[in-house]
């Protein structure tokens, strides 16, 4: 074989040699630089914190950058997602999910449980629900599924029943209201308002946080419950993307006690870990 021969055959190795090792390379950078844009609402420094675990966790276990896209509107979420502008997004519960697509026509569902913000029973009359008394008044936010969620708080307190097999409840559905206590309707960023006028008031955190009310000294607390369950804040993502493997391990890397401690030295109880709560009870 001529060195000519030889040299060209040489060559032709060393190229495929290096082809195959550029192409191994190639794989891995790009395995290893998934990124996954998630849409959130501008959040607070508590958020911020526990999501900087999440991304850590994406990056170090399945080589996932996260990065995110905020909003100040809670209708353009879902509204970037289906229009393929972010992959997912989180900062939604299951019932807002629902009646969003219910309104659009979208097609988005949860891909993994994140927190649960539940709301409490507030007073500055009394300490306890057993002290309530005849006539009594308790405000509860008006909008329909902030109205429904705290009617269903104030029966499992004890204090009223409703219909049964309801989707939303309001005040008519009430059954049975022993100590005939006056159900007012307000906007809810009112309900916090008008706590020293009345007897008790059923407030969001949002605004009990913002009228600096002590979450600890709420006299009753929303349960872990069937009902309760469409309060769960999730993950969610385009209904064609659902079995997405990248998309499922995000939901991992948010799915870990490493999150679950974030959350809990971050709201100490204004928010809990709802991905491994008995919500079948």
């Amino acid at each position: 074989m001529s060195k000519k021969s030889k040299w060209l055959i040489g060559g032709a190795a060393v190229i495929i040699i290096a082809g195959a090792a550029y192409a191994s390379f190639g794989q891995h950078s790009k395995a290893s630089s998934k990124t996954v844009t998630i849409g959130i609402m501008s959040g607070s420094k508590q958020d911020q914190a526990i999501w900087n675990t999440v991304k850590k966790t994406a990056k170090d276990k399945y080589g996932i950058t996260i990065k995110f896209k905020e909003f100040t509107d809670y209708s353009q979420p879902n509204k970037a997602l289906a229009a393929g502008d972010i992959d997912l997004n989180a900062f939604q519960h299951y019932a807002f999910l629902k009646a969003s697509n219910k309104a659009t026509g979208n097609k988005i569902v949860s891909i993994g449980d994140t927190v649960i913000s539940p709301i409490r029973l507030y007073s500055k009359t009394y300490t306890k629900v057993s002290q309530f008394k005849s006539g009594d008044t308790i405000a509860v936010p008006n909008d329909p599924s902030n109205e429904s969620r705290s009617l269903y708080v104030l029966k499992a307190a004890g204090l009223i029943d409703l219909k049964n097999g309801l989707t939303t409840a309001t005040v008519k559905d009430i059954t049975k209201n022993p100590k005939n206590l006056k159900i007012k309707e307000l906007a809810a960023d009112q309900t916090a308002r008008t706590l020293s006028d009345i007897q008790g008031a059923v407030i969001n955190g949002t605004y009990a946080d913002s009228a600096k009310l002590d979450y600890k000294k709420a006299i009753f607390v929303e349960p872990i419950n069937k009902n309760s369950h469409q309060w769960v804040n999730i993950i969610a993502a385009n209904s064609k993307d659902k079995d997405n493997k990248i998309y499922k391990q995000v939901v991992k890397a948010y799915q870990t006690d490493a999150v679950k401690k974030a959350i809990n030295k971050q709201y100490d109880g204004v928010e809990l870990p709802a991905w491994d709560k008995d919500f079948s009870k």
